[in-house]
């Protein structure tokens, strides 16, 4: 597939954070929350992914999106949802030694709030850029891919194994993701 071809100025860079930078994308559990929620997002909303890396306390994707859609009202609908499922997994969760002291957070920070009405997981707003270069995406891609080594948590970026860096590899990854 030509890239430049895919790059119509529906592709995006996308960065979402967890309220004060807490690492719970450590534990299993909730990764998956995140993962079938983009699954989802890809069979029922049109969302492409072409990349994406999920670290311990954020996550970065590129995507795409046809004309009827905005991104923005995706992502919005992605964060409302594993937002509640993340904080209803914690609160059921028993061998969760930060449980407390997370869902304190988690609390604070949508105390004052007024749209939210008891927890707040994702900082506010989302990171969107738009992409029109290829090299600007490839720089993206590239950013991805690298986050996991740049952490020092592998030496590899196809050794990570929330990320789609093993998809360019020419394996598998945990997610459909198109390779460009």
């Amino acid at each position: 597939m030509n890239i430049q071809h895919r790059i119509n100025g529906n592709v995006y860079f996308i960065t979402t954070t967890v309220v004060d930078w807490i690492d719970i994308f450590t534990r299993s559990v909730y990764k998956h929350i995140i993962l079938n929620s983009l699954v989802y997002c890809q069979q029922e909303k049109g969302m492409e992914i072409y990349a994406w890396v999920l670290m311990s306390n954020h996550l970065h994707m590129l995507v795409g999106v046809n004309e009827e859609i905005e991104v923005s009202d995706i992502m919005r609908d992605f964060k409302k949802f594993t937002s509640k499922q993340i904080i209803k997994t914690l609160q059921q969760e028993v061998t969760e030694s930060r449980k407390e002291w997370m869902l304190d957070r988690f609390e604070f920070s949508g105390r004052n709030d007024k749209k939210i009405k008891n927890f707040r997981f994702w900082q506010e707003g989302t990171d969107i850029q738009e992409v029109f270069l290829h090299d600007y995406f490839e720089q993206k891609l590239n950013y991805i891919h690298q986050n996991p080594v740049k952490a020092e948590i592998v030496n590899e970026p196809h050794e990570y194994r929330y990320s789609s860096a093993i998809d360019y590899a020419g394996g598998k990854g945990l997610i459909p993701v198109t390779v460009v």
